[in-house]
């Protein structure tokens, strides 16, 4: 194959792992009994309108007939003829979600013990449920936010911390559904699929601490703001714990997860002749060393093989007096793959974010090649330059390598695939 071939290939595995994650290929196999009293449809996340539309759909005409809210980021609505969608900031909260999380709270506080509570959650669901606990400034924990996001914290870290100053994550949700039976339909966006990470856990127990929390900020350098830091000293309402009494009557069913998007892309790469690897779901670390450990992998590798991986990687903003471009995860680790490739014939990668949007711009990533330097150098960009600046998308909008999908409407996280062709 040539280079456009193996270009074609990288973007139809990325399409069959999307595909995998459709949420109207999940929803269908999970549809619960119908219920004697109301059947409450509650959700967040970047797939959670895409979510409610399927739900509605494979519900058909049943009695009870859903009601309720989901809220999901802004251009990733669906169309829904019962269920209301809203939409809202993401990664940052807004007032929009702050009001959608207050509404859908106090859906789930009016439901009662003949009800059924369907919580369709996804990720990016714990920037949407931007309700803060009582006492906390919104703007506080807006700033809190953004400081954590540029910090490099891992999803883990930054959802311990939101959901102590959070009035709906970490089990709320479904503490405050009680004694109505809820049923939690979630798509994972997080290495290792921890229900207590997803969204940042709004219907499942919590494990993490306030302790944990504020550890979290001492070690990241980050100074909680005035109320930030008065809720998570007083640790005054900690979040539910295995074993409590309000949640007894929660189940939660993982529907979608990023191993079964990979072994999508796996069997397309097989169909094509290709050998496919992969290397884990879960994988995290800086973009950029990570782009470098892997380019050096594939440099060892001889025959046709695809190297894939998922997970979520970070990227600590390093200020300086170089201005800041645009970037995300994504193209940060095809900027330290290409760097360390240096343009070496036979490998080619993508690596995307299956919601579409990688950081904060409306593009899900790009593929490299062996022509990606030569391309660079005639329109003026180099890899030092794009890497010292976090400028990936810029990069990459030059030498016209960037994925665009719009809004994909679900969300399993980072798709990174290296094909290689080495004798």
């Amino acid at each position: 194959m040539n280079v456009a071939e193996d270009r074609a290939l990288l973007r139809d595995m990325f399409d069959a792992a999307l595909a995998a994650a459709a949420p109207a290929r999940l929803i269908g196999g999970h549809l619960p009994q119908p219920p004697a009293g109301r059947l409450i449809v509650i959700g967040a996340g970047k797939a959670a309108a895409s979510m409610a539309a399927s739900f509605e759909a494979a519900w058909g005409a049943q009695s009870p007939a859903p009601e309720g809210m989901v809220v999901t980021r802004y251009g990733h609505g669906a169309l829904t003829k019962r269920i209301k969608v809203v939409e809202a900031s993401h990664p940052e909260p807004d007032e929009a979600g702050r009001e959608a999380a207050r509404r859908i709270l106090s859906l789930a506080e009016g439901a009662g013990e003949g009800d059924l509570v369907l919580a369709l959650i996804s990720g990016g669901g714990s920037a949407l449920l931007s309700l803060p606990a009582p006492g906390v400034d919104f703007g506080e924990k807006q700033a809190l936010t953004r400081a954590l996001l540029a910090s490099g914290a891992p999803i883990g870290e930054m959802n311990c911390v939101r959901k102590h100053l959070s009035a709906i994550k970490g089990g709320r949700l479904a503490a405050a559904a009680f004694p109505a039976r809820m049923l939690t339909l979630a798509i994972s966006d997080v290495p290792g699929d921890d229900p207590g990470v997803i969204a940042s856990g709004p219907t499942v127990a919590d494990e993490t601490t306030f302790a944990e929390a504020r550890a979290i900020l001492d070690r990241r350098g980050i100074a909680a703001p005035p109320s930030v830091a008065r809720h998570l000293e007083a640790a005054a309402d900690e979040t539910p714990k295995p074993g409590d009494p309000r949640l007894m009557r929660a189940e939660y069913r993982l529907i979608g997860a990023p191993m079964l998007s990979l072994q999508a892309a796996a069997a397309v790469a097989k169909a094509a002749g290709v050998r496919p690897v992969i290397l884990g779901d879960a994988i995290e670390g800086e973009a950029r060393d990570l782009g470098a450990e892997m380019a050096a992998q594939a440099l060892a590798e001889r025959g046709a093989v695809a190297l894939i991986s998922g997970g979520e990687t970070t990227v600590t903003i390093r200020r300086g007096a170089t201005p800041l471009g645009s970037g995300g995860r994504n193209v940060e680790f095809l900027l330290g793959l290409a760097a360390t490739l240096k343009g070496a014939r036979g490998i080619s990668a993508i690596a995307c974010d299956t919601d579409g949007v990688d950081g904060m711009q409306e593009v899900a990533g790009a593929i490299v090649d062996e022509g990606t330097p030569e391309r660079a150098e005639a329109a003026g960009r180099t890899l030092e330059d794009a890497l010292a600046r976090h400028d990936g998308h810029g990069f990459f909008a030059a030498t016209g390598d960037q994925v665009a999908t719009g809004p994909t409407l679900t969300n399993v996280n980072d798709f990174r695939a290296i094909l290689v062709r080495r004798g």
